[in-house]
Order: C-alpha cells, then structure tokens, then sequence
C-alpha cells in the first residue's frame, strides 16, 4: 500500500508541475490585459455595479419577505435535493485508486497534444484529436488553450465513469436504478465546466472583451428571474395573446369555473357536418395548438373545412383546491354536449393531447358505460399515455417522498406552475437550463423572441389533490389500466370498453411521453387504432405544418403487437402527419354542410361571451 501511495503521490507532483507550467502563461497574459489605471478603474466600477445592484434585490426582500417567491425557497427543495445527492454513487478505495491512474494518463495523452509532459512528442500538427467530444464543449475555444481542454476532458472522462459506476452498481431494482440514472445525469450536467465563468473560455473571453459589461448585463437577467421566479428562456414583452400569437379569429362561446369553450370561425363554405373538439393538456395554455398563423394546427383545420372547439383550461387558484380527475372528465363530457347542442349534431370528433389525452380515456371508457358512445364519432391521442409502465424519467419523481415535497409546495390548494416547469425543464438540464445560464447569465446575451420557448415557460398552476392523484394513482401504480380499479363519477373505468375508431400519434424522440409508452394504448381499447409515429418530439413532432417540409412519419397498416414490430414493417412518409391525420378523419364521417348559422359564431342572434382567446388563457 505505502509503495502504491507514493507512485501516486509522485504522478501526482508531476502533473501538478506541468499544470503550473500551463496555466502561468495564461494567467499572465489576462493580468496583464486587466492590470492599466484605466482598466483597474473600470473593472472596480464592474464590480460597484454588482454589488449595489445584489444589495438592492436584497433591499426588496427584506422590505416585502412575500416577494422572495417560493420557487427560489431553498428549504422547499432541500428534500428532493438531498434524496437526490444521497443516492448518488460513491468510489471505493480501490475505485478511487484506479480514477486517479487512468486521470494521469488521460492528462499526458491530452497535454501530449500540445507538447507538456512526458508525451509531448506526440503533440498534434493540426487542431488536437482529443478522446471526448461533447457539444457543450464545440466552441474552439475549449481545445485552442490546453487548459480548457484539460478541464473539459477530464470532467467528460469523470461523469463517463460515474455513469459507469450506476450501471454496475449490485442490488438496485430496475426502478431504482433508472431514477439513479437520472440523478446522475442531472447532477454531473450541472457540475459541467461550461456552468462555472472562471472555467469556461467563452466566458472568460466575452468578460474580457466587454469589459465585465456581460456580467452586469447576466446579472440584470439573474436578478429578473429571481423576482419573477423562473428561468427565462426568451423575451416574454415581444408576444402578446391575440396579437402575434393565438390569433385564429374564434369567439368564446361557453364558459364554467374550470373552463372556456372557444369556437373558430369558418373559412370554407362548406364545412365536415361532424365538428371537432380538442382537448389541450391542462398543464399548459392551448395556445400551443395556435402559435401563429403558420405553425397553427388550429389555422389548417379549419381551413380544410372543419369545424373547431378550443377547451381553454383555467389557470388553478385556492377556489380549485377541490378540484379532483373526476371534474376534468365531467368537464370533457359536459363540453362535448355543449358542441351538440349548439350545432344540433349527434357525435363530434375528440383530441385529446398529452394529459388530457389520457383524460379523455377515462371519460370515452365512461360514456360507454352509460350508454353515451355514439356522442364521440372519433378519437385521437397527441403523445397520451394511458399505460405508465414506460412513462420514461417522470417516473423518477413519483416515489413517496418526492410527493410528500410536492404536496409541500401546494399550501393553498393549488401548485405553482413554475414547479412543473423546473421539472420538465430538468428532463433536459442542458438544453433547457445550463444553455441558460451560460448564454443570459454569464455572457450577458439578450433572450431571443421564439414563440414556443414563450409558451414553453407560460406555465399554468395545478388543483394540488387533482396533481397528486395523477402521479400517485396513474405515473406511480399504472392503474388507469387495471380494469376497475379505478373510478370516475361513481363509475369503474374499463379501458377495454371503448370501441370508439382512434387516432394515435407520438413522437419518435418524445422525452415526456415516450413513443413506447404511448404505444401501449393500442392494446387497451377494443376499438379501431390508427398508430401514427411522427419524427421528432412532444411539441415539434406534433406542431409540424405541411408547409415547413419538416421529419417525417411511419405508419404500418399491418397486424402487429410491438412497436419494435411496427417500426420493422413501417412506411416511411416525408413532412407533416397532419394530411394523413385529416383524410383518416373525413373517412370517419364524410358529410358536409353549410357553413352558416351557429357555424359562424357570434353572427346574427347568437349570444358569445367574448372575442378568442378569452380571459382564461391570459389568467396568471
């Protein structure tokens, strides 16, 4: 042991000397660009600006506590916190032993490259073939200057090994090894060089052409987030509802404590008899389904002669904290004959995304038992679960513990959408917080005007038993599929009644509800399914117009049992699912009428409440 321990000692010395030898010149070379009057002046002035700029939002707290919003409350994210980091793996001694061995090596073929160290004949002629590639690190600057290559590839070689370690780590369960999967991920992407500003050259180097102006701009975007309480992702002043976005001229024709109905006005003269009613998640704004006129799934409908209802779900507040599954189905029935009734029609056609999606299940499966089948002429499901045995990493935050924080977040009957946000947010840290952080934060760049990272963070609060009940009852104990287990208005649910013909789209690179798990429904309803596998995921895979010639689609006409089967045998479309979508529909009820009467709303006679999008979606 003690010759061991000296071998790495004195690997250890020597690595420490060759990163003397490297990081002096740099050092000297940034002093000396910083060290004028002039210069030393300016930066003190940088750093004046910082601080007055720190101790005036702390001013604000302490002048009104109620301001410092509970998502930036630490102590209310302390358990999940810790839960997370105690699972994480730790090296044993031997472990650690050889980390440090293969480190040292991976330092001299590194260094090698650009002549330090014992391998320094093997320096590279042209840009340095390093042995990790990762796209946070593909600026140049990370491999220009052999320091920052250093300390990226040994940070990718370390999270490498980590990884490695859940993998072969004994006595986990298949779940308990998948939420450390998804532990280690998210706290190695955060521990990222590219995160900290004096490890990361962009940084470094914007810092010093601007003259530390990056970092009081950062600090501007940090302090703004803080107030508000959420990452921001765009400028959130260029949108503005009915404006630039949700523009589709509609009126509101119906509205309860949970909802509004929004009719469309139509754009043919002849429209499909059957109307359409689309239920969007009541995690988020409709306006998804509208962004703007080209990308608006709405748009196009009605434009291939449709009629189209909007369900435009209320933001929770403490009035909902009662508010359980039960109401959103009856909600779903009860609007359902609102449509008939108002185009005195027998049946209508349904969507039902994401959540609502999986809603809807339950509210076809109770109609059937009570006789109300023939209401719904179709059903489609955009990316909706209904078996959660694959529900992909949100399993990772249904355990008990984890929903005891999060009924800790709810005091009021309602949780704060910005709680959901951080966590889809944390399904893709790097791409939807660190890349943040670094462009906003540290380089002091300006938030891009892109109308679905606006939605994206256009969060809408939640009924805190209704959000309990869905992770607890569906994500945690899959029971929606257990034929009577569950039930809704005084009635079991039986997924296995539902005979009503469907639709079924997911996206083939689908993070929140993987194409796998949305495959499943296909085995619980007894009823014609149409499986559809888009290109992309849960929002570009589903928001994918004709017109922008974007992935592309597979379908598969044949008897099989698997997704791995259908995929085998699938046919491969170009661009958009949506036509396929709408000849599949007018095949289910073909017949046309005029588009006039209640057709058009708020023409002669009839009474609506206000002009689309309404006050719900604009309710904060």
């Amino acid at each position: 042991m003690t010759e061991s321990a000296d071998q790495m000692t004195k690997m250890f010395e020597d690595q420490m000397k060759m990163s003397q030898a490297l990081f002096a010149p740099m050092l000297g070379n940034m002093t000396a660009q910083s060290s004028a009057p002039a210069d030393m002046q300016h930066w003190a002035e940088v750093g004046t600006k910082l601080q007055t700029m720190w101790m005036q939002y702390q001013a604000e707290q302490m002048a009104n506590p109620q301001a410092l919003v509970s998502y930036f409350d630490p102590s209310r994210w302390m358990a999940l916190a810790s839960s997370w980091y105690k699972q994480m793996p730790i090296a044993q001694a031997e472990q650690q032993k050889a980390l440090m061995e293969e480190g040292f090596r991976l330092w001299e073929q590194v260094l090698g490259q650009y002549g330090f160290g014992p391998k320094a004949g093997e320096k590279s002629e042209g840009e340095p073939d390093l042995p990790r590639k990762d796209r946070r690190f593909s600026d140049e600057r990370w491999r220009a200057h052999p320091a920052f290559a250093l300390i990226h590839q040994t940070y990718l070689f370390l999270a490498e090994r980590v990884s490695e370690m859940v993998e072969n780590m004994e006595g986990l369960t298949p779940q308990q090894r998948e939420q450390l999967r998804f532990t280690t991920k998210a706290v190695t992407e955060a521990a990222s060089p590219a995160n900290f500003p004096m490890l990361n050259p962009v940084v470094l180097e914007r810092t010093l052409e601007s003259r530390g102006e990056n970092l009081v701009k950062g600090m501007e975007h940090l302090l703004a987030d803080m107030r508000k309480g959420q990452l921001s992702h765009t400028d959130a002043s260029a949108f503005k509802l009915g404006e630039n976005i949700a523009t589709t001229p509609g009126k509101v024709v119906y509205e309860t404590p949970l909802y509004q109905l929004i009719q469309y006005t139509p754009t043919t003269e002849k429209v499909l008899e059957t109307p359409l009613l689309i239920f969007p998640p009541w995690i988020n704004r409709f306006y998804i389904l509208d962004l703007n006129e080209k990308k608006s799934f709405v748009r196009w409908v009605v434009e291939q002669g449709v009629s189209v209802f909007m369900v435009s779900w209320k933001s929770a507040d403490a009035s909902m904290k009662d508010v359980v599954w039960d109401d959103y189905v009856r909600s779903q029935i009860e609007a359902i004959d609102v449509v008939r009734e108002r185009l005195d029609v027998e049946n209508v056609h349904t969507i039902g995304y994401c959540v609502a999606g999986t809603t809807l299940t339950a509210t076809l499966s109770l109609m059937h038992t009570r006789g109300d089948a023939d209401k719904v002429k179709s059903a489609t499901f955009f990316t909706a679960q209904v078996d959660f045995e694959e529900a992909g990493d949100l399993l990772n935050f249904v355990d008990d513990q984890q929903l005891a924080t999060v009924e800790a977040l709810s005091p009021e009957g309602y949780l704060d959408g910005r709680y959901m946000a951080a966590t889809f947010n944390m399904l893709r840290g790097t791409d939807l917080i660190w890349n943040y952080v670094v462009n906003n934060y540290m380089l002091g760049e300006e938030y891009p005007a892109f109308d679905l990272l606006h939605w994206n963070g256009d969060v809408t609060n939640l009924p805190a038993k209704w959000h309990q009940q869905y992770l607890r009852d569906l994500y945690r104990d899959n029971k929606l599929v257990e034929a009577g287990t569950l039930s809704v208005d005084g009635e079991k649910i039986d997924l296995g009644s539902v005979k009503t013909p469907t639709y079924v789209q997911a996206g083939k690179e689908d993070h929140i509800a993987p194409a796998e798990s949305v495959w499943k429904i296909t085995h619980h309803f007894s009823g014609p399914v149409k499986f559809v596998l888009a290109g992309s995921g849960h929002i570009a895979g589903v928001v994918n117009p004709p017109d922008a010639k974007k992935y592309q689609y597979w379908t598969n006409d044949a008897s099989v049992r698997t997704l791995d089967e259908f995929r085998d045998g699938a046919e491969e479309h170009p661009g958009s699912w949506w036509p396929d979508w709408i000849e599949w529909l007018r095949e289910q009820a073909p017949e046309t009428v005029a588009a006039n009467g209640n057709r058009k709303p708020g023409g002669k006679g009839d009474r609506v409440i206000e002009d689309a999008p309404g006050r719900y979606v604009m309710a904060r």
